[in-house]
């Protein structure tokens, strides 16, 4: 067998390994999402728990404070979502008539004729909507999320508990590798500095990850801060939310962005009915998330953990395929994190992957 065949059997014997892998991750995605954002939250507790661990603070304890804290959070913005949705339904009648106002006079100042826009109507829109499933869905789609919130518990509590484990048994299963050596002495030396590279290598890969993850949250956590402030202060109703989608929405480069900026601007056009104030709110809006995630995200994170355009286009598309939204709220993360792994690698073909990935 020739090189260039060898090369080809192995590029085809790649491509059917990870389609495998994504048809896999695909049919475990029950299990697989929480167990991922489990560790996403090991890495963002990973500070305060390794203080807590110093002060000679029992696991279990540290378990149950982070298990709290999370809770906290989790009702907190549950229990924002809920007050907004019910503080919108109560004023919706308010709202369908501002908007369909403003469409069907847009359409007559614009001189449309279409007869949709001329006598728009939102009722009419949704009169066509089958309730009975939309209601059955929101039913299993809340069911589901609380599941997944407590599974998403359940495997955290494990893994504060068992990460350590786990890493001093892969440094083990390295160091057992290397007792190949007739010279006892050279076996001591060989491993000595094999095992305090892997340790050192293994560390600086966990510093880099929990770096990324927790600048990522804190970045778009303050983003969506000054987005809820801001509007809040112009008066936009259900300031909160648009904060919050404003934070999770920006997990999704440029669509997300995008998405966080229609349903505020669209929320200011309906209460001002007016175009300029609606364009106001999406400049600023535009100009908070650029300031945040296009100048002090990269200064924070360092342009080396950069991803190419075209990366995070696909990311998004594949994660989003195989895992749905959260999938794509991930995509980012995850492939700045595989990014981040094989950087440390010294093999050319990774090396070439990883040149291929950035953005330099």
């Amino acid at each position: 067998m020739n090189a260039k065949t060898d090369a080809s059997v192995k590029f085809f014997i790649i491509t059917i390994g990870l389609v495998v892998i994504a048809a896999v991750l695909r049919e475990l995605q029950g299990i697989l999402i929480p167990f991922v954002l489990a560790y996403f939250l090991y890495f963002v507790f990973a500070p305060f728990n390794n203080f807590l661990f110093e002060k000679k603070i029992p696991v279990i304890f540290i378990i149950l404070l982070d298990v709290a804290i999370i809770l906290f959070i989790s009702v907190g913005i549950s229990r924002l979502i809920y007050e907004s949705m019910s503080q919108l339904g109560n004023d919706w009648q308010n709202y369908n008539t501002r908007l369909n106002t403003i469409v069907r006079d847009t359409s007559i100042s614009l001189g449309i004729k279409d007869p949709f826009f001329r006598s728009f109507s939102l009722q009419k829109i949704f009169a066509k909507l089958d309730y009975k499933e939309l209601a059955g869905s929101v039913f299993s789609s809340a069911v589901g999320l609380s599941g997944s919130t407590l599974l998403v518990i359940f495997f955290f509590a494990f893994i504060v508990s068992g990460h350590h484990a786990i890493y001093l048994a892969f440094k083990r299963r390295f160091a057992s590798l290397l007792n190949k050596s007739d010279d006892e002495s050279a076996i001591i030396v060989e491993n000595t500095t094999r095992i305090n590279s892997i340790e050192e290598t293994v560390n600086e890969i966990t510093r880099q990850i929990q770096r990324y993850i927790i600048t990522k949250i804190a970045v778009n956590i303050a983003a969506g801060i000054t987005v809820g402030l801001f509007l809040f202060f112009m008066g936009v109703d259900f300031a909160l939310l648009w904060g919050l989608l404003t934070f999770l929405l920006n997990f999704i480069p440029t669509i997300g962005s995008a998405v966080a900026l229609v349903f505020p601007s669209l929320m200011a056009l309906i209460q001002n009915g007016s175009f300029g104030y609606g364009f106001l709110i999406v400049g600023c809006i535009a100009l908070i998330q650029t300031l945040y995630f296009n100048f002090l995200e990269p200064i924070l994170i360092g342009k080396s953990l950069g991803l190419n355009p075209i990366i995070i286009l696909l990311s998004v598309l594949i994660w989003g395929y195989v895992w749905g939204i959260v999938g794509m709220l991930l995509a980012v993360p995850l492939t700045a994190i595989i990014k981040i792994i094989i950087s440390n690698s010294k093999n050319e073909n990774l090396r070439f992957l990883v040149n291929l990935m950035g953005q330099d």
